[in-house]
């Protein structure tokens, strides 16, 4: 019960991530800070998200529910773009868009422990990507060393949870070796 709510709960966070267009608001705060580095990277982020959504409304057999979550995606972020943009006074527009980035970052980081929790019970790595696992360590380390080097704590801090459950996957790896997998059985036909 607890890991289905749990699991339900990271799917609705990464989700909810997905729909305030987090590259959007990261481009918002690299400009604000004239940050080079949070602009390039999160301007391609933003461009391929927006091709990854183009090209699955364009594949996609059911047109109409997609253009409707697509439409309510872009409602999200242009609300989110306005309010940052009219309602929060230039002063302290930087601390509150860091503090919201930051906060849907650091939930981003820790929509696997759904998964962790699975790994356990199941005593198998094999809904766990080991190559997105190297991925998220070497982005999220990379960030938080950014961070520090730049004392933003924006940056630093949402990128630690990236590490910290990197490295308990990496360990989840090393425990539950692939060759002690339990073998899978066929779905009835």
């Amino acid at each position: 019960m607890a890991t289905s709510v749990l699991a339900g709960l990271c799917l609705a966070a990464t989700l909810a991530m997905f729909a305030t267009g987090l590259n959007v608001g990261w481009l918002g705060y690299g400009c604000l800070k004239g940050d080079g580095t949070l602009i390039t990277v999160n301007a391609i982020g933003a461009a391929l998200q927006t091709l990854y959504i183009l090209v699955y409304l364009y594949y996609s057999p059911a047109k109409r529910p997609v253009l409707l979550q697509i439409l309510l995606l872009l409602a999200v972020v242009v609300t989110g773009c306005g309010y940052f943009a009219l309602l929060v006074d230039t002063g302290t527009r930087l601390g509150r868009l860091g503090l919201f980035c930051s906060v849907f970052t650091i939930t981003m980081y820790l929509s696997p422990l759904a998964d962790l929790a699975k790994v356990v019970r199941s005593k198998s790595t094999r809904c766990l990507s080991f190559p997105l696992t190297v991925t998220t360590f070497v982005a999220s380390s990379s960030w938080t060393l950014y961070g520090l080097q730049m004392h933003d704590p924006y940056i630093t801090v949402p990128n630690v949870p990236g590490v910290v459950t990197s490295l308990v996957r990496f360990w989840l790896f090393r425990w539950y070796r692939t060759g002690q997998d339990k073998p899978y059985s066929p779905l009835p036909a």
